[in-house]
């Protein structure tokens, strides 16, 4: 197999950092890894299979050369560097919003929408990491009875907000009694906390990481009219986004149905047996890459019409990895033929 020259664009942050883990387990067939920060970042050095890199300053000519680069930064800095990069010919995996809804760019999960890698003109979009989260575990339930509506509240971890996140929770729960660390990304202290804004909010009252799962939705399953009400919650979790799901199908559709598909669901795990308190839970979905499914039950709310075509479910994953760095890396897999 031919040995790729990668790089990590926004290399030093925690979805940066994951994507150097993934490749190694993944072993992603490399034979150069370049790393890629801002000048405060350069020259900072990051061990990578026993071996010592030196993060870059960005720049194209820093890229000259690359089969792949993942992009991990905002994205200011994913508009400045990563259509050019695609237009050298490198392949480019961007993990920022900046490109997700463009038309002229393919938004993919691998366990969803892969056909649409074929299509790309050298820029793909990684999604949204609860959308990930979410269309992974019903992608299996989709293609049996065709999802039309739903309704989603996400329960987002600090690994959501970066690096920084996760400091600014363990700062909060490590504080000396009496005292409040100053605020850092978040409006409000999050430790011992939630809050009900992810993102800022729009004339309909809706936050833009809200708008993302309907969005980013029905690009990735090919259903303009998809329609999703999203309610998004920050949560004192290190890692792992958790999200009840609650959803109308075309199809008549059963509990016991739902179980059988996604027992075999490509990225799934199916945990549900309530009677034994197995259900998921970001503890037991951290660190890895399967997105686990349970609490399988019928919709009481539905009118009569719809009951049998209805469901609600929870489900967990990791934000950093499946959510983001590994989707990221499995695209790129398709892309070369290594998957």
């Amino acid at each position: 197999m031919k040995q790729l020259k990668v790089g990590i664009l926004g290399a030093t942050g925690a979805v940066g950092e994951q994507m150097r883990i993934v490749l190694a387990e993944r072993n992603f067939p490399l034979s150069e890894l370049r790393l890629f920060g801002s000048a405060r970042s350069a020259g900072t050095e990051i061990e990578f299979k026993g071996e010592k890199l030196k993060v870059q300053e960005a720049s194209l000519e820093a890229f000259k050369g690359l089969d792949l680069l993942l992009g991990a930064a905002d994205n200011d800095v994913a508009k400045k560097f990563l259509p050019d990069a695609a237009k050298m010919g490198i392949v480019v995996v961007d993990n920022s919003s900046a490109f997700r809804l463009d038309p002229e760019v393919p938004l993919v999960i691998p366990e969803v929408n892969p056909e649409d890698v074929k299509w790309h003109k050298g820029l793909i979009a990684n999604p949204n990491c609860a959308t990930i989260i979410a269309l992974t575990a019903v992608a299996a339930l989709h293609r049996k009875a065709r999802l039309r509506r739903m309704i989603a509240s996400t329960y987002q971890a600090v690994s959501g907000a970066g690096r920084q996140g996760i400091d600014d929770l363990l700062a909060e729960i490590h504080a000396p009694e009496g005292e409040q660390p100053p605020l850092g990304v978040f409006p409000y202290p999050i430790a011992y906390n939630l809050i009900p804004q992810i993102g800022g909010f729009n004339d309909l009252g809706y936050t833009s990481e809200e708008m993302k799962m309907q969005n980013e939705g029905r690009k990735m399953l090919h259903e303009p009219d998809f329609l999703v009400s999203c309610t998004c919650v920050r949560v004192p979790i290190i890692r792992s986004h958790s999200e009840a799901l609650t959803m109308e199908f075309e199809k008549e559709i059963s509990p016991e149905e739902a179980r059988e598909l996604l027992k075999d669901a490509p990225g799934v795990k199916l945990y549900d047996d309530p009677a034994e308190k197995k259900y998921p839970m970001p503890l037991d979905t951290s660190d890895q890459d399967l997105v686990y499914v349970g609490r399988i039950r019928r919709d009481l709310s539905a009118p009569k019409e719809s009951y049998n075509r209805s469901l609600t479910l929870f489900c967990c994953g990791d934000q950093v990895r499946k959510g983001a760095a590994t989707n990221a890396v499995q695209i790129a897999e398709i892309v070369f033929g290594i998957a």
